[in-house]
């Protein structure tokens, strides 16, 4: 029943995305004048909360567009309504709805849907990743200067010793290509598709990487802190890879290399 509910959740959040892509909405700000919210965000979180309401009227939910307290039932749905809200709001395809669901602490399940490419990502813990129930699996780059690589970088941040800029720079500076596309949570599910090698983060929220993390290790990948430690998602820094650059870009990162 929580598979059922989670692809339920996902395609009613999918459903209010597509109905309001490249139509008109209304758009207000956080902090940050480019760190949008759209009347679509907000449409499409309560779609969801709906389904998992429905199902499950005591668990409990972490949204990036409504209470973002931390709830304390045992079960806990983790869920960004649009991620790329940014790339949503000007018509750019790459965003999309991204769902993990906790027990004790512990990500067990994930889904995250970009309808606008058609692209259903889905993994459970133990069982494996899926991209339309197809078993995906991450890629076989065994060093950082031959790796397809992605970031993002979060709107405010302070001009630290090996943040977001300096680390992009000097990857970049050896001909390493660095994306970024504006959507951790696809960001992710691509390093568990293979399409990328690894991605890394300076500052992300719980709902971002929920789903995205869980892709990543259940299609043989490697996620952890920006330290090498096991990965938090309630911790802002992440490191994602195939786990054959892991442990050399988090070196590059951590400014012990080059």
């Amino acid at each position: 029943m929580y598979k059922q509910t989670l692809i339920d959740a996902t395609n009613a959040g999918a459903n209010e995305l597509k109905k309001y892509f490249n139509g008109k909405f209304s758009i207000s700000h956080k902090e940050g004048i480019n760190n949008l919210v759209t009347e679509a965000d907000f449409a499409s979180d309560k779609a969801i909360r709906s389904v998992i309401k429905s199902a499950f009227p005591d668990h409990g939910i972490v949204s990036e567009e409504a209470d973002a307290k931390i709830s304390e039932s045992e079960y806990r749905w983790i869920i960004d309504p649009i991620d790329g809200t940014v790339n949503f709001a000007n018509g750019i395809p790459i965003c999309c709805v991204s769902i993990g669901l906790e027990f004790k602490r512990e990500m067990f399940m994930g889904a995250v849907y970009n309808p606008n490419l058609n692209e259903f990502f889905f993994a459970e813990k133990g069982k494996g990743a899926f991209l339309n129930d197809e078993r995906i699996w991450v890629g076989n780059k065994t060093d950082v200067s031959t790796s397809c690589l992605v970031t993002g970088f979060p709107y405010n941040y302070l001009d630290q010793p090996n943040g977001p800029l300096e680390v992009f720079a000097k990857l970049i500076k050896r001909g390493i290509p660095v994306r970024r596309l504006g959507s951790a949570a696809i960001d992710l599910c691509w390093v568990a598709a293979g399409r990328f090698d690894g991605f890394y983060e300076h500052e992300l929220h719980a709902w971002d990487s929920a789903a995205g993390f869980l892709m990543v290790e259940e299609a043989g990948g490697k996620v952890t802190n920006l330290k090498g430690e096991k990965y938090n998602p309630f911790e802002p820094g992440i490191i994602a890879t195939n786990g054959k650059i892991h442990y050399e870009l988090q070196k590059i990162i951590a400014g012990e290399k080059w």
